[in-house]
Formats: structure tokens, sequence, C-alpha cells
């Protein structure tokens, strides 16, 4: 089967949400749009947001565009591109605005303004929040917002295989639909990736169980460069022993961080912002304690921290992390009103992703990325938290914009041979999984996430990386010998299984080769051998191109409009 569309928008997280209600809003309804998502619309990642949204409210209190604009280069680790955080800067609090008028409940302050609170690594309290639970309500406000436009078909629960491109020209996408077991091909005239991060090919990570990089994978292979893949972003608060993410503002409200000892132990890694250092300080800090022996034990063999919220009370906790209460009493069997809740480094987003300009158009004319499946080059080295959600909005408004104004510009659809469908629904259903059954993919999953939790995390060497991207080239030869056991076409996860690690594996490749190449230590890149950043060498960006024996390397400038590099202290 074919279906065609004016414009595809792959994901509907914050970013694809933003991307198509931008896209029918300038096109005034009369575009095709069409939204594929994976699972039922608004079960999407984005949901899982909880801190806040990072934008300027406050200048007449001493914030300003310059302040926002340094405290992200410098947590960058002058990795971001100038131009790129000047642009997001001032699109951010336009974004806060609209989604006021669109009728999102934002947390507010007793004279009835729009509340904001602290976060690691700004110098103002500029992250505006809805209690903990921020993705969600701007998930919800996108939706309804959504529901006023006539000419949005969605594709919900349908898992796409393929990007298909045809001499440097965007065709359309396949897809599987899980409730039907259908294949089919949607054409279109311009797409927007908005997939979402890759972190489920570690083992202990804040992130959903989709999050396994399925667009930038199939992007990257389709020929698109994937850029800074090397930095993944470790939040110093996942909830010990499942992961689950403790807010960063849990922290900005006021929570220690101690020690076995009883020690609030970042006095001695960040003396000025303490608990609200950026993300891959405190996490070091965290890794640091429990590997000389201050961390608690834990019967899981993942060591951890406390994070203590007891001194704020019931009654803040109640009004501003009411779900960090609620999960710590079901995950944890602990109430943080009375007792810490343990915690530890998570692996938590990918600062890398699908190579776009400023605009978020990659270097195929009719495809557009935005959120965190992009590269737009904000976050640099590391991310500060609640920037995320304020990229979804800004890119995803961006990018839907100016993909729906090339889509109506464009007079017919791509051609698209049957064969090509044909061809891809053998592979999906008659290739892949069809090994002798002498490997299992649940085996293999569990090895690449073992693998990238033990040598690719916090602290990092060469020959640990050596090691682990022998592992992942092992692994890769191990797939084709794994059987699908089951033959439906309808909800097989045990395919799709399968489909994932093979994204996993090849994205992986790119972290570990960028990372070994990069001989340096700069944001969430720390490597014990080589331990200081190299402004001459590495000051710059790079590029993983596909190839079938592993990516190919390449490099590009860091765009420096404003600032020069210095040393990050804090």
């Amino acid at each position: 089967m074919e279906v065609s569309h004016d414009l595809l928008i792959l994901g509907s997280g914050l970013a694809g949400l933003r991307a198509a209600v931008e896209a029918a809003r300038v096109s005034k309804d009369e575009l095709d749009i069409a939204i594929v998502s994976r699972v039922q619309l608004m079960r999407s990642h984005s949901v899982c947001a909880e801190g806040g949204t990072a934008a300027v409210m406050r200048p007449e209190e001493g914030d300003s565009l310059e302040l926002h604009a340094w405290d992200t280069i410098r947590g960058s680790d002058f990795l971001a591109d100038q131009d790129v955080v000047s642009l997001f800067v001032e699109e951010s609090p336009k974004e806060i605005v609209q989604l006021e008028h669109w009728g999102i409940p934002w947390s507010r302050r007793p004279d009835g303004r729009i509340n904001q609170r602290p976060f690691g690594g700004h110098s103002f309290d500029r992250a505006v929040f809805a209690e903990d639970k921020t993705g969600f309500f701007e998930m919800h406000t996108l939706y309804d917002r959504l529901q006023k436009f006539a000419r949005v078909t969605r594709y919900d629960e349908c898992y796409v295989t393929s990007i298909m491109i045809e001499n440097g020209v965007f065709q359309g996408i396949t897809a599987w639909n899980l409730t039907t077991g259908e294949f089919f091909l949607i054409k279109a005239k311009a797409l927007v990736i908005a997939t979402g991060g890759a972190c489920r090919m570690y083992n202990f990570t804040t992130y959903s169980f989709i999050a396994t990089g399925d667009g930038m994978a199939m992007a990257y292979r389709a020929g698109l460069p994937l850029k800074d893949m090397e930095f993944i972003q470790f939040h110093p608060t996942g909830l010990v022993p499942s992961g689950i993410l403790i807010t960063e503002a849990a922290r900005g409200e006021g929570g220690y961080l101690k020690n076995n000892k009883g020690e609030r132990f970042m006095q001695k890694y960040a003396p000025t912002k303490l608990e609200t250092a950026p993300r891959d300080i405190v996490s070091r800090s965290e890794t640091t304690e429990i590997l000389e022996g201050r961390g608690f034990v834990s019967p899981e063999g993942m060591d951890y921290v406390h994070l203590d919220l007891t001194h704020l009370g019931a009654q803040k906790i109640n009004e501003r992390l009411p779900l960090i209460r609620e999960v710590a009493i079901k995950f944890a069997f602990i109430d943080p009103i009375k007792e810490p809740i343990p915690i530890r480094p998570a692996a938590h987003y990918c600062m890398g992703g699908i190579h776009t300009n400023i605009e978020g158009a990659t270097p195929v004319k009719s495809i557009w990325a935005a959120g965190e499946a992009a590269c737009v080059s904000l976050h640099g080295a590391n991310r500060l938290g609640s920037n995320s959600t304020a990229e979804c909005l800004v890119w995803g408004k961006l990018a839907g914009d100016r993909a729906a104004k090339y889509a109506a510009a464009q007079k017919s659809l791509p051609s698209v041979p049957e064969k090509k469908l044909k061809d891809e629904e053998n592979r999906v259903f008659n290739q892949i999984g069809h090994g002798d059954g002498s490997e299992s993919i649940y085996a293999i999953r569990n090895e690449l996430q073992q693998t990238m939790d033990k040598n690719v995390g916090v602290y990092r060497t060469g020959p640990q990386m050596e090691e682990a991207l022998k592992k992942v080239k092992e692994l890769k030869k191990r797939l084709p010998k794994v059987k699908v056991q089951d033959h439906s076409r309808i909800y097989n996860t045990n395919l799709i299984n399968i489909i994932e690690a093979t994204n996993m594996l090849d994205l992986a490749e790119t972290i570990i080769g960028g990372a070994i190449a990069r001989q340096e230590s700069r944001g969430a890149h720390s490597r014990r051998d080589f331990p200081t950043r190299d402004d001459v060498n590495w000051g710059k960006h790079t590029l993983a191109h596909y190839t079938p024996d592993g990516p190919k390397l390449d490099y590009s400038p860091v765009a420096m409009t404003m600032w020069k590099p210095v040393e990050r202290k804090y």
C-alpha cells in the first residue's frame, strides 16, 4: 500500500507536536500533514520531562539574554555554536508566552506571574515549570492546540523501518502498522525527523524503553551525518535501582547531595554552585565519591549517594515535587519527606544527533530535524538542564515552519518505484531474524547495555573504549544468527527488538568511535588518559558518516561569534 502527504513529521514528542502545530498554522491548515509515531501519540518520552523549560522572563530582576547565552556556552564547555545559542535565547521566551496563551497551567508566584526555579549551571532562576510535570503539561497543551487543525493525519503505533532518499532528495518512509500488521509506504514532499534520543543502549538510564535511536540510525544509514555523538549526558540523579529520573528541580528547590559520611560533598567540587552545578560536574563528583568509597553499598552492585530533601518540609515537597515523592514511594519504597533518596548518575541525553544547520535543515534539502534527534549544536559537550524542552519548542517551531513552506512550494510528490517498498518489506519480514537461532536477541541487547555502562560511562579511557568497540563489532557479527520466535505481524515485539538492536549497535559505534578519536576531556566526555580540554586540536565538531564497515569521521568548526574558551569554574 502507498499513501501520500505534503509534509511528514516523524515523532510525536514535544518537537514533533510543535512542528506539526506550526506547519498547520503557517499553511493556514491547507497543507496535508501527517504525524507518524511508534506509540500512541501522548505516550512519547517527552511526557517524562519534569523540571522546567529555560527562558529569560525576568530582565527587570537581573536576568538577560546575554546571561542565558553565556551560561549555555560555558555549560557546553565551549563546543556550542554561539550563533545557535543567540537564536535560542531570543526565541525561548516567546515559546513560554505562546504556551501560556494556549492554556498551559504554569506554576505561579503569589502575585500570579509565571514562576521560575533554579537549575544546574544557570546564573539565574530561569526554569519555568508546571509542578514537576513540565513535559507532560507541555505535551497536553500542544496536543490540545493540534485539535484545531483539520488536515493533520495521525499514524499512531506505526514502526518506521527506513527513510528513503534518492539522489539527495527525500522520497518517503516505510512504516509497519503494529495494530494491523500492514506494511506500507508514506510519500511526502518534506520530512521533519523528531524521534528523540538513544540512551536505551545503556542499562542504567532515565529513558523510556522506546528511546532506541531509531530515527537517528535510519537517517545515518540513509546518508545523513551524525554530529558530536560521543557526548552522552549522565543525569546526576537516577533513582537506584530502576534509573527513573529524579528531576534536577529536586536540587534546584534546595535538595542536598550527601555521601556515606553525611557530608554535602559538592562543596569540594563546585563551591559556588554546589548541587546546582552543571550535570557533567555533578555526575563526575558523585562517581568520584562512590569510587573512593564514600558511597552507599547496593546489593544490586549499583553503589549510590543520597539526595536529601527532608529539610525542605512536607508542604514544599507536595507543592513543588509531588511526582518525585510519588515515584520515590512507589519505586523505592521511600518517602522523601522522611528519608533521603538513593541516586547515582544515569544515561540521560544525547548531545549529538543528526547534523543540521541553524534552522534545523539537514544536508538533504527536503529533510529537517528537531529536538534530541537533531544536533543543531546548541548543547555542545554538555547540556544545561531545562534547555532541552526549550530546544524542542524553538526548533520544533522553526523546522515546522521551514518544512511547511518548502512542501507548499513543491508541485509534485517524489516518485518511488514499487520495488523499493517490496524490497524493504522483504528485508524486514523475511531477512531480519532468520538466523540459525544460536544467538538470543535479549542476550545481545543486555551485553551491549552492560558494555556501554562499564566502558563508555561518566569516566572513560582509551583501552576501555577500544574494548567496548571490539564488543560492539562482535555483537554486530552475532546479530544475523538470531532467529525471530514470533512470526506474527501484529505487535511483534520480538522482531522490533531485533531492529532496535541493529539501530543501537550502529549508534554505539558512532559514540565509541568519536570518543576514541577525541583525545581530550570536554563536558560529558571525560577521559582519564586525556584529563584536560584541548581547544587547539579538539575545539571542533565530530561528524560520523555511515559506511558498511563503521563510521567514517570528519570534523567541522565551532561557530565562535561572542566568547572565546576560558577555564570552566563553578
